[in-house]
């Protein structure tokens, strides 16, 4: 069976309740946890003539404290349910493309995470980290709706 998941949460509601799905499921059959979140690189050579470096900064700094207090959500939950568990935070233009290699680096046997139901025409413009994951990862993954 699975002994580690990685559950990679966005900060949304649907994501809030795979990870708890994710941790309830993961203390049913005793296994470890490892939340992710991962926020945007900030490249200062794209932006260095729109932006100033001080506003780069303050918008990486922002979008590290949203990450802590994703991820708050998987120490909490985790800790109230007794399973062991561990966070981390990566930077990447390509979410999907850092849940895997994380899942990998990690040596996690199942990916855990929501999709967010967009179809037809909205879903194929704006696109699914979710079915990239599904698409490119080799490791399972379980969908939560």
């Amino acid at each position: 069976m699975f002994k580690h998941i990685l559950l990679p949460t966005d900060g949304s509601e649907l994501s809030a309740a795979a990870l708890r799905e994710g941790i309830r499921f993961a203390k049913s059959i005793g296994a470890k946890v490892t939340g992710l979140c991962v926020i945007p690189l900030q490249n200062p050579f794209f932006y260095q003539k729109r932006m100033p470096k001080d506003a780069l900064e303050e918008i990486y700094q922002r979008s590290e404290e949203l990450a802590e207090t994703y991820l708050a959500a998987v120490e909490t939950g985790a800790k109230e349910s007794g399973v062991a568990y561990d966070v981390v935070c990566e930077q990447s233009d390509f979410p999907y493309d850092a849940i895997i290699r994380v899942a990998e680096q990690r040596r996690c046997d199942l990916i855990m995470m929501a999709s967010h139901g967009r179809r037809g025409v909205k879903a194929l413009l704006i696109g699914s980290e979710t079915q990239k994951v599904l698409t490119h990862s080799k490791i399972p993954v379980l969908v939560v709706r």
